[in-house]
C-alpha cells in the first residue's frame, strides 16, 4: 500500500512491509488500523442474483461444460469497488451460481491479457498477486462471515471472521473450507509475458456444511432463503523482469507498489470489502435452472 491511509482504506495486509511479524499478528494489526478509519457512505442498492438448482451433476473441472451452467444467467459485469466514483474496470469479470443440497457452485470468467501467478502454498496471502475472492455471510447479520481467495494456479487462502475489522474482529486464518472443490482453466499461457492471453475460468463448489466452526453451526439454505454475498477481483499493474517473471509494478520515483485495482460485483462505495452490509443478495430458488426468472441487476 502506498501509505498508511491507503493501508487503512484498502484493509490489505502487505506482509512485506511488516518485517518480522507473523501472519496472524499482521492481520490483528490491520484490524486495529481499520477500526479507526472513517465510516463508509452507503452506495447504490446492492446487486442481487437468483440462484437455481442444476439439472445434472456438476463436475468441478474449470470448464463449465454442463448444460446447467449454460442455462444459468451471468451476473452483471464487475465494477470498481467504489462504484460510479471510478472508471469501469479495464477487463471484464462475470459470475454465475447454482446450488443443491450440498454445495454452492460458483463459476467466474476473468478476462485477462496477462495471466500470472506464483503463490502455490495454501494460505499464502493470495491477493499479493491477481486473484478472485468470495465473501459469504449466510445469515446476513454482518458477523460470522467467510472469505475465500483463489489465484490462477488454483491456490487458495480462506479465513473466518466472527465480526468485521471495524468492530475489532480478528481473522481466523487457521479455519479452512473443508471439502472445498475448485478448478481453473486458462485460455492463454500462464506466466508467459511474450504473448497476450484471453481469460481464466474458475469453478468452485463450497460445501454448505463447511461454513461453520465449533461455535457457529452451518446454515443449509432452503427455497426462498437469502444470503449476503460479494465477489472481488484484485488486479495489479505488472512488470516483467529480465528473467521473464512477472511482478507488481512499482512507482519509479518512490519505489513503492502502485495500488491494485479492486473490481467487484456489488460496489462497496469504499475501498474495503469488510462492510458486509453493502454486499449483494443471493436468493436461493429450488426450481431447476433455466426457468423464467427476474433478471439480476
Amino acid at each position: 500500500m502506498k501509505n498508511l491511509k491507503s493501508f487503512k482504506e484498502n484493509n490489505r495486509f502487505d506482509l512485506n512491509r511488516l518485517p518480522g511479524l507473523p501472519i496472524l499478528a499482521s492481520f490483528l494489526f490491520a484490524g486495529l488500523l481499520i477500526s479507526n478509519s472513517g465510516f463508509a457512505q452507503a452506495p447504490n442498492p446492492p446487486e442481487s442474483y437468483i440462484c437455481f438448482q442444476p439439472d445434472e451433476k456438476i463436475v468441478i473441472d474449470g470448464k463449465l461444460n454442463e448444460k446447467s451452467w449454460k442455462k444459468a444467467e451471468w451476473t452483471s459485469k464487475f465494477k470498481d469497488i467504489e462504484g460510479d466514483k471510478k472508471p469501469l474496470p479495464l477487463q471484464d469479470t462475470r459470475v454465475k451460481m447454482l446450488w443443491d443440497n450440498e454445495f454452492l457452485y460458483i463459476a467466474a470468467v476473468l478476462d485477462e491479457e496477462h495471466i500470472w501467478a506464483y503463490q502455490d502454498k495454501k494460505d499464502q496471502i493470495v491477493f499479493h498477486e491477481n486473484d478472485f475472492e468470495v465473501f459469504i455471510d449466510p445469515d446476513g447479520d454482518t458477523e460470522n462471515y467467510y472469505e475465500l481467495e483463489i489465484n490462477a494456479i488454483n491456490n487458495t487462502f480462506d479465513l473466518f471472521l466472527p465480526k468485521t475489522y471495524k468492530k475489532g474482529g480478528k481473522a481466523q486464518i487457521s479455519w479452512n473450507i473443508e471439502g472445498l472443490k475448485s478448478a481453473v482453466s486458462i485460455d492463454g499461457t500462464l506466466n508467459d509475458g511474450k504473448d497476450k492471453d484471453k481469460s481464466w475460468t474458475l469453478e468452485i463448489a463450497i460445501p454448505f456444511q463447511s461454513l461453520a466452526n465449533d461455535k457457529i453451526p452451518a446454515i443449509i439454505p432452503v427455497h426462498d432463503a437469502v444470503w449476503r454475498i460479494n465477489f472481488s477481483r484484485v488486479n495489479w499493474q505488472h512488470e516483467i523482469g529480465t528473467d521473464g517473471k512477472y511482478s507488481r509494478r512499482k512507482n519509479k520515483e518512490t519505489n513503492k507498489l502502485i495500488p491494485e485495482y479492486n473490481w467487484v460485483w456489488s460496489p462497496q462505495g469504499i475501498i474495503n470489502m469488510h462492510f458486509p452490509e453493502y454486499w449483494g443478495y443471493l436468493h436461493f430458488n429450488a426450481g431447476s435452472v433455466g426457468r423464467k426468472q427476474s433478471k439480476s441487476k
